[in-house]
């Protein structure tokens, strides 16, 4: 039976159709008959008792420069429609955060995808610490000198904002590195937010994992190979994909997380794993669905679309 997808999401014109996973979901969707509609965040708002998008009836194809089709704006209340995907990017900012209130208040009679309450509850820095036993040495603090304590302990860290993304503002502080002082003041000067140290891992240069998992179960995962002199992995800051298998400690670790991600209603979600350890668990706005397609023939699009329509069947 046809649904009605409703999408939040950046602007559709910059999208990379060869990487960009909501691209790859709404082709999905609109393969299986599925009506799309396209909006941007800001045009999500509360009207006299109702959550309204404005926004523009969707086709997509996957043709280069000519990749969409927009019909007419108009307003629609969301919770006509069927289901409505979260997955505008970072920052975590009170506005993402404003809009996972308001998407609240049509879930899950509209299932929003992922369950807004818990994308909300849930940020990928902080999700991981109730899994003490798969992190690395992790602090999270504000105060300078705790900072400087677990600096003094582990030597060799990485500082980065609680609540970025892409690998923006990622510094790694090597034991000799005098720097701290200076990156908190910067830091301190854009926010209030505390920032997040973690124990350096040498396995980053072997590449940081991302396995994806579809309601709870992993599907795949592919590594990202940070670029010549880099440390941070992350596509967007010129990180490498590459084909890539799961361990057994891979596995276990999506068999810890699994369970609690699947009664949340996350239904899509990438987690990063370096070496051993679980460094991010992302709700948000996850990726890498294009690439793993790639390597290993997985559609997982497909695989996150039957979860859905078996949700509302």
């Amino acid at each position: 039976m046809p649904l009605k997808i409703a999408i939040q999401m950046d602007p559709i014109e910059d999208v990379n159709i060869e990487a960009d996973t909501s691209f790859r979901l709404a082709l999905e969707a609109q393969a299986r008959g599925h009506e799309l509609f396209y909006y941007t965040p800001d045009q999500l708002a509360f009207e006299s008792g109702v959550v309204t998008a404005r926004g523009w009836p969707l086709e997509v194809r996957r043709e280069q420069g000519n990749h969409f089709t927009l019909g007419e704006k108009q307003k629609i209340n969301l919770a006509d429609w069927d289901v409505v995907w979260l997955r505008q990017d970072p920052p975590f900012d009170m506005g993402y955060i404003t809009t996972t209130h308001l998407l609240d208040m049509i879930h899950p009679d509209t299932l929003v995808v992922n369950d807004p309450f818990w994308v909300r509850n849930y940020p990928e820095k902080l999700l991981v610490l109730e899994f003490k036993g798969l992190t690395p040495p992790t602090t999270i603090a504000r105060d300078i000198d705790i900072l400087k304590e677990f600096k003094e302990e582990h030597g060799d860290i990485i500082l980065k904002p609680l609540y970025g993304n892409g690998g923006a503002g990622v510094f790694r502080l090597g034991p000799d590195d005098r720097n701290l002082n200076s990156l908190h003041e910067l830091f301190a000067g854009i926010n209030n937010e505390p920032l997040i140290a973690q124990k350096f891992l040498p396995d980053v240069s072997n590449g940081d994992k991302r396995i994806i998992l579809v309601d709870g179960e992993p599907v795949g995962a592919i590594n990202r190979v940070p670029a010549k002199g880099e440390t941070r992995s992350n596509m967007h800051v010129g990180g490498r994909p590459e084909k890539v298998g799961m361990t057994k400690r891979d596995l276990e670790i999506c068999a810890e997380i699994g369970p609690l991600l699947k009664e949340k209603g996350q239904v899509f979600v990438g987690i990063d794993v370096i070496g051993d350890y679980l460094t991010e668990i992302n709700l948000t706005s996850p990726t890498g669905i294009q690439e793993l397609e790639r390597f290993d023939g997985t559609n997982v699009a497909a695989l996150i679309w039957d979860v859905i329509e078996a949700k509302l069947a």
